[in-house]
């Protein structure tokens, strides 16, 4: 599926979030953010992730008999700063930039980033998860351009399924309890999970399963104890039999692989593709 044949819609909401950069010449070492601690944990399933589970940052996982209306939890959903972000290249600059491990020392010379630093780590650490092998029956990819990202949802959905993107809406930046409002489940027998990686210009990591049915996608409504509204979009993953006994979700919810689902709010800067009705395709 080209870029052609994809919502426009979708397009125009993907470029206010990921403004394009006029090339690779600007990239360089202020416009690279900070590893996010939620990347860690939330993009490839398997990884184990070496961050303190007591940290406000990773409270975000919670099981499915918890996603109740009246039920209250605490949460960390920040507003996100693009201002300063690394935005998406243009598919042909990026098709041509190097994105491997192995070179990553030539990446830092092009860039003009110090080898030592937290930088050149972060870099280090979203080559290493965008090579690492998938779980069983996982599909995933890096995405380096808008055109490669919206390329890759269409591959999972198919020609003859339009898709539409979902994302989380915050305007706390407040640590609380956030008590749940409402809870709306988004059809969707397959869904494409895109995150945020630091990198100098714009890194999705993205992922879906092969499997239909595999996961729920909801949109909750939730107000703070001080009033904040959000509006968060939640996965339930209902087999986690294939994910790494070390993840961070198990340890928060002291449970084991493959014995109750596991779910998750998204951070406001990460993306989710799910079916769209017809009328909303058009």
């Amino acid at each position: 599926m080209g870029l052609g044949l994809a919502s426009w819609n979708i397009l125009l909401q993907l470029l206010l979030l990921c403004a394009y950069r006029s090339g690779a010449r600007e990239l360089r070492e202020e416009s690279l953010p900070q590893m996010d601690v939620q990347l860690h944990h939330m993009h490839i399933a398997h990884h184990s992730s070496h961050v303190d589970v007591n940290s406000s940052e990773v409270k975000i996982f919670f099981t499915l008999r918890d996603l109740k209306v009246g039920n209250k939890m605490a949460l960390y959903l920040p507003i996100e700063d693009h201002s300063n972000s690394a935005h998406f290249l243009p598919s042909e600059e990026a098709d041509s930039f190097p994105f491997s491990l192995k070179q990553l020392p030539y990446i830092l010379e092009l860039t003009s980033i110090p080898r030592v630093s937290p930088q050149a780590k972060a870099m280090e650490d979203t080559l290493r998860m965008c090579e690492t092998d998938p779980i069983k029956d996982e599909i995933k990819t890096c995405a380096t351009s808008l055109e490669s990202m919206l390329d890759f949802a269409g591959s999972i959905f198919g020609s003859e399924t339009g898709f539409k993107t979902v994302t989380t809406k915050s305007t706390s930046n407040t640590f609380q309890n956030y008590t749940i409002l409402e809870v709306q489940e988004i059809p969707a027998s397959k869904m494409v999970a895109c995150h945020y990686m630091s990198y100098p210009y714009a890194i999705y990591g993205c992922h879906s399963h092969m499997t239909e049915n595999i996961n729920k996608v909801f949109r909750v409504s939730l107000v703070g104890d001080n009033g904040d509204i959000a509006d968060a979009i939640s996965a339930c993953h209902l087999d986690t039999s294939q994910w790494n006994p070390d993840h961070l979700s198990f340890q928060i919810l002291g449970i084991k692989p493959g014995t109750i689902p596991v779910c998750h709010y998204f951070p406001t800067d990460h993306l989710v593709f799910v079916p769209a009705a017809k009328d909303e395709f058009m």
